[in-house]
């Protein structure tokens, strides 16, 4: 446990001094949050211009989503919903920064190769690393989630507010964003462990996050309305390819190999 934690250690005072990890840890998250805020700000302003007298919303498009809620509440309620959802962002971009430097990073600088010389084993070595990669994208994404809730509690109705804290986005963020993290990470040290050029693989392994932004666009435009059965789904299949990526991600870090073809 020791030699873990001297690598989440050694890889946090490593890979931090990158700018576009810093980027992606701080101002990602920053970005992610207020978008949402500001949306919501306008909306209240044209709230107030427009008469909340009409229920007529079309059930075809939202369901039972906005069951009794006028129109413009709705509308909030659905872009609430809209932006939860892209905060799922965070947990797949921010490790995917941070686990593909860790090892083509630590290569160009040449500190991976006294690190591979030390009696730590494969396992202890990936998953120090990932550790390190997971914990800070978790905590952005739970900080950035409750100052969006913060932020939505004082500028929303209570009614519409229940909507954001339903269990459907509970679920999302405190489960299947760690999970979708443990994800991007395995991902993410595999194409690392194989390329030797951090860019090639931050772009290799952010194909990741693709899933993830096809999910947004078909709620946006109305083609899926995401629900708790999705939710579900989606942690369960994550959770079934984390056991299965990390475990390979051990196997494809062949460390003999990495210093003798990248040399």
């Amino acid at each position: 446990m020791d030699k873990i934690k001297t690598i989440v250690f050694k890889e946090w005072a490593e890979v931090f001094k990158n700018r576009l990890v810093l980027f992606t840890v701080i101002f990602l998250p920053l970005i992610m949050v207020a978008l949402p805020l500001g949306t919501l700000a306008a909306m209240g302003n044209w709230n107030d211009e427009l008469s909340q007298t009409s229920n007529d919303v079309p059930d075809e498009f939202f369901g039972e989503l906005c069951e009794g809620l006028s129109e413009m509440d709705c509308a909030q309620v659905y872009m609430l919903d809209l932006f939860t959802l892209m905060l799922m962002i965070l947990p797949v971009t921010i490790p995917v920064t941070i686990a593909a430097y860790s090892i083509v990073g630590e290569k160009t600088s040449h500190s991976l190769e006294p690190l591979l010389a030390t009696p730590i084993t494969t396992g202890e070595l990936v998953m120090g690393k990932t550790i390190a990669a997971v914990i800070p994208a978790i905590a952005a994404t739970w900080l950035s989630f409750a100052i969006y809730l913060v932020g939505a509690r004082l500028m929303v109705t209570d009614t519409i507010f229940a909507y954001l804290v339903d269990p459907l986005w509970l679920i999302a963020i405190f489960v299947d964003s760690p999970l979708l993290t443990l994800m991007s990470v395995a991902i993410a040290l595999m194409v690392s462990s194989r390329v030797s050029d951090p860019r090639v693989a931050e772009q290799l392994s952010a194909v990741v996050v693709l899933p993830l932004i096809m999910l947004i666009v078909g709620q946006s435009v109305g083609f899926i309305l995401i629900d708790q059965t999705i939710i579900m789904i989606l942690g369960v299949v994550v959770g079934v390819l984390d056991v299965v990526l990390l475990y390979f991600s051990v196997k494809v870090f062949q460390r003999e190999t990495i210093l003798t073809r990248w040399k």
